[in-house]
């Protein structure tokens, strides 16, 4: 399996969408101006008008944009901010050193109100759920609570993920084999496939499970990080990451 900071592969409509998000925050496309026609954009960015189509359908989905039938698009008038939502596994985000994760959990169990709720799945349905815990020069960083959508869902997506995402619960250190987050593990299976992520952030405390894991008090004040993961509007991750105060700093990357 391809290391996590570079698992993601930068695909054309991932190319293209960042050329296009540049242009507006660059001032070639301002808020609330229109964008050209879609053939005269398809030429300026020499790309096809079906690619373009795809990528202009995914700046909708993320709020940068606003297509009218007829009309055409116009970019928004306030944009989604800037951050997390170029899609990164936590440990590709965590400050520089050496990165490791410990799986402490890989269950294939009914969905939980969370995964429920992000995921739609319905009180019956079984799905993939990891725990983690992603240290940094051997000291415990993050904990990353990861649940999986079904597995006819990931298949429908690209077999890949699927298989990706059973194999790698599985993943034994002493044989060599790194272990990875559940999103570092989707987005190398992904391919070609165009992944969104949306983020909450929020802040709680560690507990006596997670503090005991860290050997951190209890209380130790944290960040939570919620994201879910979607593929043309269809939600294939739900996330939580937890971050103790003192953890390293998450490197923001913002979009250009």
């Amino acid at each position: 399996m391809k290391s996590p900071r570079t698992a993601r592969r930068r695909t054309p409509r991932v190319e293209l969408y960042e050329r296009i998000v540049a242009a507006i925050h660059d001032g070639t496309f301002p808020p609330g101006s229109d964008l050209p026609s879609e053939p005269a954009l398809a030429a300026r960015m020499g790309v096809s008008r079906p690619a373009l189509r795809e990528v202009l359908i995914l700046l909708q989905e993320d709020g940068v944009i606003t297509r009218k039938h007829g009309v055409g698009s116009r970019v928004n008038q306030h944009l989604p901010p800037r951050g997390l939502e170029r899609l990164l596994p936590v440990e590709a985000l965590l400050d520089e050193g050496n990165i490791t994760c410990r799986r402490l959990a890989a269950e294939h169990d009914e969905a939980t109100d969370f995964s429920g709720h992000h995921l739609r799945l319905s009180s019956m349905s079984r799905t993939w759920f990891w725990e983690t815990l992603i240290e940094v020069d051997g000291v415990p960083a993050c904990f990353a609570h990861e649940w999986a959508a079904e597995d006819s869902a990931l298949t429908a997506l690209d077999p890949a993920c699927a298989e990706a995402i059973a194999h790698q619960a599985a993943a034994d250190p002493s044989t060599g084999e790194p272990v990875v987050t559940m999103l570092a593990a989707l987005l190398a299976a992904a391919g070609d496939h165009t992944l969104t992520g949306k983020s909450t952030l929020g802040a709680t405390i560690l507990g006596r499970e997670r503090g005991k894991a860290m050997n951190r008090p209890p209380e130790t004040p944290a960040i939570l990080i919620t994201q879910v993961v979607s593929a043309e509007s269809r939600p294939v991750l739900a996330a939580k990451y937890l971050l103790p105060a003192g953890a390293p700093f998450l490197r923001i990357v913002q979009r250009r």
